[in-house]
């Protein structure tokens, strides 16, 4: 049974290959006959060649620049200015609050002792009082005024050119209301 069915497979296959297309196999073997494929050649490999990467100069990006100041050592780099701050007294004031970036700070409340306005700042999971005079944030910020709602500053801060100007900042107290916790 399946040799009939084969032979009946290779008999329309020589069928179908006749001469029926034999003027499109001659055009193909004119139109081919000087083709040659050609490879593009592999482009040079240039060897690795390392490149030294001294930073000994330089400032390093990991390194948080306002905890400690380098103003310290660079103090003869600019004029100073009038506003130049006192890095030895900072030293003896020896203040916990000054150690933190003002932003890592928050002010979470208010109190009047003795008819003096106090601040309740809160620094990492610690809270510190804090009154008119006293010093806080890396910046020599000093408190200049607080209200129920606010806490002002005034912080040296120094410019590329090594001179020294005063800024005014100011911690908001910060509500839990609204917040959706």
């Amino acid at each position: 049974m399946k040799l009939p069915i084969l032979g009946m497979t290779c008999l329309m296959l020589v069928a179908c290959s006749t001469g029926e297309h034999e003027d499109l196999r001659q055009w193909m073997e004119e139109n081919t006959r000087d083709l040659r494929g050609q490879v593009t050649p592999v482009p040079e490999v240039t060897p690795y060649e390392p490149v030294p990467y001294e930073v000994a100069d330089l400032v390093d990006p990991f390194r948080a620049a306002k905890i400690e100041p380098d103003a310290k050592q660079r103090q003869g780099a600019g004029k100073g200015g009038e506003f130049q701050p006192d890095f030895e007294a900072r030293e003896l004031r020896n203040s916990l609050l000054e150690k933190y970036p003002l932003e890592s700070l928050s002010m979470i409340g208010y109190l009047v002792i003795n008819k003096r306005p106090i601040a309740v700042i809160k620094y990492e999971d610690n809270v510190r009082q804090v009154k008119v005079g006293d010093y806080i944030g890396l910046d020599f910020g000093m408190v200049t005024e607080i209200t129920e709602s606010e806490l002002k500053l005034r912080e040296l801060i120094q410019d590329s050119a090594g001179d020294w100007s005063e800024r005014q900042s100011s911690l908001y107290l910060q509500t839990t209301e609204g917040s959706g916790k």
